[in-house]
């Protein structure tokens, strides 16, 4: 502070951030790169551990050998299925009451703000059953959720079977202390989304559901379940959440540990651990891993079932199974682990990447990458504010030039600011309002149907922005001087800074990709120099194309790769099921992206094209 108090110290200062910030930036902008890649290497990535003392040893010993009656229920329940065209409810109501388990039922609807082409489904109907084992030993003040999707053909009858075999296990058991709830939910994500607006009684979206909704205690932990055959060789564990939430830490350590007492493979993002971390091949390994796990925790959408359970603090976790009958303990365990819980689990991380099952990345490694980007941003608008202060001053390098004063010059400069701001907020407005409400009008003028009418409307808009009148400024006088290019990009620059520094905070993997992307281009972006050279960065730089990218990586990461009009057809399908994420679950990225991100590039276009 000494030294800034010094007006000789803060001149040199000055004059070594004038000089030095391309080369400050550059570096910044490489150590933030440098640090995200290192995250692989294993001095940045310790082992997990167990933080829960309840849940700090396996010695469990699992006595479920339900395993033929697991696969009789499967068929029993594939057969109903087939003979009633969907979820067999009277069915599942009368072997859960004969389980012995308290059985209720929630019929729900959905109307979609416009039709899901994928699943070919406008209005929704569906049928929720389940059925809770009341705690022998304690009041019913917390419970558990053991639940499976009831999909579409005959995906997933080995997972109802499982948890049927389980409930009748369970039953026969004395060491209960909290309340476990069986639930079989229709319509995958919509059904889970209507119990658990039902059972916590709150109207967050607008499904509509009835019937008498049977209560257990406060939901401590949820395991929602898949089994893809009746012979499961692995576990594929699924974390991410809605809007990039993550389970505790612990309950996937929990998984872990029971995985590896029983024998049994688990992976994450479909990769197995390695076991040589200090090979290039393992590091190599570790940073597909982690980019996987990246990119599907920056789309926002949750991978399963559990990811509507983390909005509400219930920790959960999908199970995918992956072609075991003979390791089905593996779900006994980590109930009877959770039974012995005191207090909700919290002692464990909630942020953190995972190069691996067995290793992760706490929030303190992780978040300086971020913030080396963040600092590119900073140093620009620093450089930026010292050029126009010195302007103010009179000072022998003067940046435009005018017959005026410096303070009559201010005023106008501030008044040309105000058109490119509120033409570009009005831009992302319509970009986040017009596609799901002129749907129709759009139908009705063209050969289209609704679900392609919103996406063209989406893109249609986004391209007109860039066609908006962005020279407003120039019939105000001293509109088009140095000082006002420079002093809307200060305001774009220190905008933008804000808006993913908050950002990273929600979702770190969102935040950082589009720092990646947005933050080189923005501190290069100016009206003078190669001005098709920075509009092609410019519009390669746009979150559209970040997501285009993306989606692209994906696939490359996953070894199939996409070529470019399977790649164009998966960036329209996401710009869709985006729409339907946040109007069905509240996904943040859709007005994230069009009221925030989307206005403040177009702030950046404003810059190039000032002149």
């Amino acid at each position: 502070m000494g030294l800034l108090s010094d007006p000789h110290c803060r001149r040199a200062l000055s004059r070594l951030v004038l000089r030095l910030n391309t080369p400050l930036c550059a570096l910044s902008y490489v150590a933030g790169l440098g640090w995200f890649l290192a995250l692989a290497f294993q001095p940045l990535a310790p082992r997990t551990y167990m933080s829960e003392n309840a849940m700090g040893s396996t010695m469990v010993e699992e006595q479920f050998l339900f395993g033929e009656r697991a696969l009789s229920y499967a068929r029993e329940f594939a057969g109903h299925k087939k003979k009633a065209g969907g979820m067999p409810v009277a069915w599942l109501e009368k072997t859960m009451w004969t389980l012995g388990l308290e059985v209720h039922r929630q019929p729900f609807s959905r109307t979609l703000p416009f039709p899901d082409e994928l699943r070919e489904r406008y209005m929704v109907k569906g049928t929720n059953v389940y059925g809770i084992l009341r705690a022998p030993r304690a009041a019913s003040t917390e419970a558990l959720v053991l639940s499976v999707p009831c999909s579409e053909g005959p995906h997933n009858n080995q997972a109802v079977g499982l948890m049927l075999a389980l409930a009748s296990y369970f039953r026969g058991q004395i060491y209960w202390a909290k309340d476990i709830i069986f639930l079989v939910n229709e319509h995958d994500l919509l059904g889970m989304e209507a119990w658990l607006e039902a059972y916590h009684d709150v109207n967050l979206t607008e499904i509509r559901s009835s019937g008498t909704l049977g209560r257990a205690g406060a939901i401590q932990a949820a395991i929602s379940l898949e089994l893809s055959s009746d012979v499961v060789t692995s576990f594929d564990v699924a974390v991410e959440g809605l809007n990039g939430q993550l389970p505790n830490l612990d309950l996937l350590n929990l998984f872990h540990a029971f995985c590896q007492k029983n024998g049994l493979l688990c992976t994450i993002q479909g990769k197995l651990p390695r076991s040589d971390w200090d090979s290039l091949p393992a590091f190599a390994h570790s940073l597909q891993t982690l980019l996987l796990m990246v990119l599907a925790q920056a789309s926002g959408q949750p991978r399963g079932d559990h990811g509507l359970f983390l909005r509400y603090r219930i920790e959960a976790i999908t199970l995918r199974g992956i072609n075991s009958f003979r390791q089905y303990k593996t779900l006994e365990g980590m109930f009877r682990k959770l039974n012995n819980l005191l207090e909700r689990l919290h002692q464990s991380y909630f942020f953190y990447l995972l190069p691996s099952l067995s290793r992760f990345v706490s929030i303190g490694v992780y978040m300086p990458a971020f913030g080396f980007l963040i600092l590119v941003l900073i140093l620009k608008a620093l450089d930026l504010w010292m050029k126009l202060s010195k302007s103010e001053t009179g000072g022998a390098e003067r940046l435009w030039d005018s017959d005026h004063t410096g303070g009559e010059e201010s005023r106008p400069g501030l008044l040309a600011l105000v058109p490119p701001l509120v033409i570009c907020h009005a831009a992302g407005l319509a970009l986040y309002y017009l596609p799901v409400l002129g749907q129709h009008v759009a139908t009705q003028h063209f050969p289209v149907s609704e679900s392609e009418a919103v996406v063209l409307t989406v893109i249609a808009i986004y391209v007109a922005g860039m066609a908006l009148p962005h020279n407003t400024h120039r019939v105000l006088a001293g509109g088009g001087s140095d000082r006002g290019w420079m002093t809307l990009k200060l305001l774009a620059l220190l905008y933008l800074a804000l808006q993913l520094g908050c950002l990273a905070l929600l979702n770190f993997s969102l935040g950082f990709l589009l720092a990646a992307t947005m933050v080189p281009t923005a501190a290069a972006v100016q009206p003078n120099g190669p001005k098709v050279l920075l509009a092609a960065l410019l519009v390669l730089a746009t979150p559209a194309a970040t997501l285009l990218l993306g989606i692209f990586l994906q696939r490359e990461l996953v070894e199939a790769p996409a070529a470019a009009g399977e790649g164009w057809q998966l960036f329209l399908a996401a710009l869709a099921q985006g729409l339907l994420q946040h109007h069905l679950y509240g996904s943040f990225l859709c007005p994230l992206l069009a009221l925030g991100t989307y206005p403040c590039w177009l702030l950046l276009w404003n810059v190039l094209c000032w002149k």
